[in-house]
Protein backbone atom coordinates (compact mmCIF):
# COMPACT_ATOMS: atom_id res chain seq x y z
CA UNK A 1 0.00 0.00 0.00
CA UNK A 2 1.60 3.27 -0.85
CA UNK A 3 2.54 5.62 1.75
CA UNK A 4 1.75 9.43 1.15
CA UNK A 5 1.33 12.77 2.27
CA UNK A 6 -1.14 12.82 5.27
CA UNK A 7 -0.62 9.30 6.47
CA UNK A 8 0.89 7.87 9.74
CA UNK A 9 4.09 6.93 8.64
CA UNK A 10 4.53 2.86 9.17
CA UNK A 11 6.52 1.83 12.14
CA UNK A 12 9.60 -0.06 11.81
CA UNK A 13 12.39 -2.00 13.93
CA UNK A 14 15.28 -2.09 11.61
CA UNK A 15 19.41 -2.68 12.96
CA UNK A 16 21.58 0.34 13.07
CA UNK A 17 25.30 -0.49 12.43
CA UNK A 18 25.86 -0.94 16.29
CA UNK A 19 23.64 -4.06 16.03
CA UNK A 20 21.15 -2.18 17.76
CA UNK A 21 17.63 -2.51 16.76
CA UNK A 22 15.72 0.74 16.43
CA UNK A 23 12.03 1.99 16.01
CA UNK A 24 10.54 4.71 14.65
CA UNK A 25 9.00 5.35 18.18
CA UNK A 26 12.55 5.90 18.97
CA UNK A 27 12.83 9.30 17.66
CA UNK A 28 9.40 10.47 18.80
CA UNK A 29 8.90 14.00 19.21
CA UNK A 30 10.90 14.77 16.16
CA UNK A 31 10.84 15.68 12.60
CA UNK A 32 12.11 13.08 10.80
CA UNK A 33 13.65 12.71 7.57
CA UNK A 34 13.67 8.83 6.11
CA UNK A 35 15.90 8.83 3.42
CA UNK A 36 15.77 5.08 1.85
CA UNK A 37 18.72 4.94 -0.31
CA UNK A 38 19.71 1.86 -2.72
CA UNK A 39 23.37 0.77 -1.80
CA UNK A 40 25.66 1.50 0.93
CA UNK A 41 28.85 2.94 -0.87
CA UNK A 42 27.32 3.68 -4.45
CA UNK A 43 28.09 6.75 -6.18
CA UNK A 44 24.74 8.44 -6.45
CA UNK A 45 23.78 7.07 -2.05
CA UNK A 46 27.41 8.50 -1.12
CA UNK A 47 26.68 11.97 -2.83
CA UNK A 48 22.94 11.75 -1.03
CA UNK A 49 24.01 10.67 2.22
CA UNK A 50 27.24 13.69 2.01
CA UNK A 51 24.66 16.30 1.56
CA UNK A 52 22.36 15.66 4.12
CA UNK A 53 25.59 15.27 6.22
CA UNK A 54 26.34 18.68 4.79
CA UNK A 55 23.39 20.26 5.77
CA UNK A 56 22.85 18.24 9.17
CA UNK A 57 23.31 22.22 10.96
CA UNK A 58 20.41 23.23 9.26
CA UNK A 59 18.23 20.03 9.02
CA UNK A 60 19.31 19.90 13.26
CA UNK A 61 18.45 23.39 13.59
CA UNK A 62 14.76 23.01 12.16
CA UNK A 63 13.85 20.16 14.96
CA UNK A 64 14.37 17.62 12.64
CA UNK A 65 17.03 13.97 12.66
CA UNK A 66 17.76 12.41 9.65
CA UNK A 67 17.46 8.11 9.43
CA UNK A 68 19.39 6.59 6.27
CA UNK A 69 17.55 3.57 5.31
CA UNK A 70 18.79 0.92 2.75
CA UNK A 71 18.26 -3.10 2.59
CA UNK A 72 22.33 -3.27 3.35
CA UNK A 73 23.24 -5.45 6.50
CA UNK A 74 24.57 -3.38 9.65
CA UNK A 75 28.53 -4.34 8.82
CA UNK A 76 28.29 -2.67 5.08
CA UNK A 77 26.00 0.70 6.60
CA UNK A 78 28.92 0.34 9.24
CA UNK A 79 31.83 0.96 7.10
CA UNK A 80 29.89 3.49 4.49
CA UNK A 81 28.84 5.69 7.26
CA UNK A 82 32.45 5.42 9.17
CA UNK A 83 34.00 6.19 5.84
CA UNK A 84 31.59 9.49 5.07
CA UNK A 85 31.46 10.77 8.87
CA UNK A 86 27.57 10.39 8.61
CA UNK A 87 26.35 12.25 11.71
CA UNK A 88 23.06 10.50 11.67
CA UNK A 89 21.70 6.83 11.93
CA UNK A 90 22.36 4.38 8.92
CA UNK A 91 19.14 1.40 9.27
CA UNK A 92 19.92 -1.45 7.47
CA UNK A 93 16.25 -3.22 5.77
CA UNK A 94 17.88 -6.26 5.10
CA UNK A 95 14.46 -8.08 5.20
CA UNK A 96 13.18 -5.10 2.88
CA UNK A 97 9.63 -5.47 5.12
CA UNK A 98 9.82 -1.48 5.80
CA UNK A 99 11.02 -0.83 2.35
CA UNK A 100 8.13 -2.92 1.15
CA UNK A 101 5.86 -1.34 3.98
CA UNK A 102 6.44 1.90 2.23
CA UNK A 103 5.81 0.64 -1.07
CA UNK A 104 8.99 1.51 -2.35
CA UNK A 105 10.57 -1.88 -3.45
CA UNK A 106 12.92 -1.77 -6.37
CA UNK A 107 13.27 -5.42 -7.53
CA UNK A 108 15.95 -6.78 -9.67
CA UNK A 109 18.36 -3.99 -9.46
CA UNK A 110 20.71 -3.61 -12.34
CA UNK A 111 18.39 -6.44 -13.79
CA UNK A 112 20.03 -8.83 -11.17
CA UNK A 113 17.22 -11.45 -10.46
CA UNK A 114 16.25 -11.22 -6.50
CA UNK A 115 18.65 -8.35 -5.92
CA UNK A 116 15.58 -5.84 -4.53
CA UNK A 117 16.88 -2.50 -3.25
CA UNK A 118 14.78 0.46 -1.71
CA UNK A 119 13.86 3.33 -4.47
CA UNK A 120 15.33 6.56 -3.57
CA UNK A 121 12.67 7.98 -1.71
CA UNK A 122 12.68 10.56 1.13
CA UNK A 123 10.02 10.48 3.61
CA UNK A 124 9.60 13.82 5.91
CA UNK A 125 7.52 12.41 9.29
CA UNK A 126 6.31 15.29 11.21
CA UNK A 127 6.41 15.36 15.01
CA UNK A 128 2.95 13.41 15.27
CA UNK A 129 4.32 10.43 13.24
CA UNK A 130 2.42 11.49 9.86
CA UNK A 131 3.87 11.95 6.58
CA UNK A 132 4.33 15.66 5.75
CA UNK A 133 6.16 14.91 2.42
CA UNK A 134 6.76 12.14 -0.59
CA UNK A 135 9.72 12.07 -2.86
CA UNK A 136 10.27 8.33 -4.93
CA UNK A 137 12.65 8.13 -8.01
CA UNK A 138 11.91 5.24 -10.14
CA UNK A 139 15.51 5.88 -11.50
CA UNK A 140 18.36 5.47 -8.63
CA UNK A 141 20.50 7.79 -10.38
CA UNK A 142 18.17 10.95 -8.85
CA UNK A 143 18.80 12.61 -5.99
CA UNK A 144 15.97 14.42 -3.67
CA UNK A 145 15.61 18.07 -4.10
CA UNK A 146 17.37 19.04 -1.13
CA UNK A 147 16.09 22.32 -0.68
CA UNK A 148 12.30 21.05 -1.03
CA UNK A 149 13.28 19.14 1.80
CA UNK A 150 14.40 21.74 4.00
CA UNK A 151 11.79 24.20 2.64
CA UNK A 152 9.35 21.18 4.33
CA UNK A 153 10.61 21.16 7.55
CA UNK A 154 11.08 24.86 7.85
CA UNK A 155 7.14 25.46 7.29
CA UNK A 156 5.92 22.53 9.39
Amino acid sequence: MTVNVGDRAPDFELVDTELKMRKLGDFAGKKLVLSFFVAASSPVCTNEMCAFRDRWSEISGLGAQVIGISNDGPFANKAFAEKFNFNFPILGDYKSKTIRDYDILMPDLLHVKGYDAAKRSVFVVNEKGTVIYRWVSDNPLIEPNYQEIIDTLRKS
